[in-house]
């Protein structure tokens, strides 16, 4: 069962507000934007990925305590993708440029029949 971060009343999974304190829980009162909080006295942004690669925008910057667009570093890093092997890399490049490999391929058997003829 969830809980009230201010009075740790308990709520349903669907609460806009706590019923108790009334402290918003989702953003702009809409159920499908969560709205971050700190857990202490450090602000979101130490840890948010946004504010590290600096591409966050939010105007509370760097000290805001509560965001919508909150993304932990850790959980990004337990995300990130291994190196893909050299091959594997070739393989994602032909993939992703079928048309160049398709003019080469073109070329390719023209400069045969020209070189055969």
């Amino acid at each position: 069962m969830l809980s009230c971060p201010r009075c740790q009343a308990t709520l349903e999974p669907t609460a806009l507000q706590c019923p108790r304190c009334s402290l918003p829980l989702k953003a702009h009162g809409h159920p499908g934007i969560p709205l971050h909080r700190t857990e202490g006295d450090e602000p979101l942004c130490a840890t948010c990925l946004y504010d590290a690669d600096d591409t966050c925008n939010f105007p509370q910057r760097p000290h805001a305590e509560t965001c919508t667009l909150y993304r932990s570093i850790k959980a990004a890093e337990e995300l990130a993708m291994p190196p893909l092997s050299l091959g594997e890399q070739i393989g994602f490049w032909l993939r992703n440029h079928r048309g160049v490999v398709g003019l080469l391929g073109l070329l390719l058997l023209s400069l045969v029949v020209v070189l055969v003829s």
